[in-house]
């Protein structure tokens, strides 16, 4: 499949976009892998490993504290602009998103799906009492003044690389409602997506004539499934990525390049008024 023919399947509205990492990392966010798809740094807390663990929720939260305004400051990248205007002129129905830290929403993408939740809310796992993630930032700052100007290497999804001997000094406040856990409202590694989310997401792959993949390696099984719900139901899977991808084996064409070069291709060919 060619630029063209995607170009031509977006105007019949038969487009699905799943964006990955490697899409924000022009926005200062750094991936969780290498282009090669390994690990860049040490793996991430679990889903059952914050729920069972103080001292991991701990370390989350501490780490977190300092890496978060890295995230909240961040500005969409041209991709995400170039997206969210297709959106915008009604090239772009519908896109899924493994990210969490809402560029696609900022840029002005508002049914940008976050497959794994977002970054910028916080949820009490007894009450749900959900809380923006800012007012929880203010809430750890109060019982925690000994982080206050601390500096430290940015990782992935708003983390922050602390000693240890920092992290042993922080409180996690509780709910201020019951008093229960309060965890970001993401999927974390071996957790569950919302089937509410995880339903939509698939029919949406399920019925799409061309799925793109801008950014991702594909390495979490909840994108890679959609690839494979694409491709089984005769829609045409389109990968883009600069290094090698868990689905490059069932797609229809693979463009090894950036979502930026990509993109910026693609946005000429839109741009063009072809006969009928």
């Amino acid at each position: 499949m060619t630029l063209l023919e995607i170009a031509k399947l977006m105007q019949q509205r038969r487009a699905l976009f799943l964006t990955g990492a490697g899409i924000s990392v022009g926005a200062g966010i750094p991936a969780y892998r290498t282009r090669d798809g390994e690990w860049a740094r040490s793996t991430p807390i679990t889903d059952s490993q914050f729920r069972q663990s103080p001292g991991m929720r701990q370390r989350y939260w501490a780490r977190s504290f300092v890496g978060w305004p890295l995230t909240s400051r961040a500005h969409p990248t041209q991709t995400h602009r170039r997206l969210a205007l297709w959106h915008q002129q009604g090239l772009l129905p519908d896109l899924i998103t493994q990210n969490v830290d809402r560029l696609h929403q900022k840029a002005g993408f508002d049914r940008a799906i976050d497959l794994h939740g977002r970054l910028d809310r916080v949820l009490c796992l007894q009450c749900s009492t959900p809380m923006h993630r800012d007012h929880w930032q203010l809430e750890l700052a109060r019982a925690n003044p000994q982080l206050k100007n601390l500096r430290a290497d940015q990782l992935p999804d708003g983390d922050a690389d602390l000693p240890d001997e920092i992290i042993q000094t922080v409180s996690v406040p509780a709910c201020p409602n019951c008093g229960g856990i309060m965890m970001p409202d993401v999927v974390f590694f071996g957790g569950n997506i919302p089937k509410p989310v995880s339903e939509h997401t698939q029919a949406l792959a399920r019925d799409a004539g061309v799925l793109v993949v801008l950014g991702s390696s594909l390495k979490v099984y909840s994108g890679y499934r959609l690839c494979r719900l694409t491709a089984e139901h005769g829609g045409a899977l389109i990968i883009v990525n600069p290094g090698p991808t868990r689905a490059d084996s069932i797609a229809t064409v693979r463009f090894n390049q950036t979502g930026e070069d990509f993109t910026e291709d693609l946005g000429k060919l839109l741009a063009t008024e072809w006969p009928e």
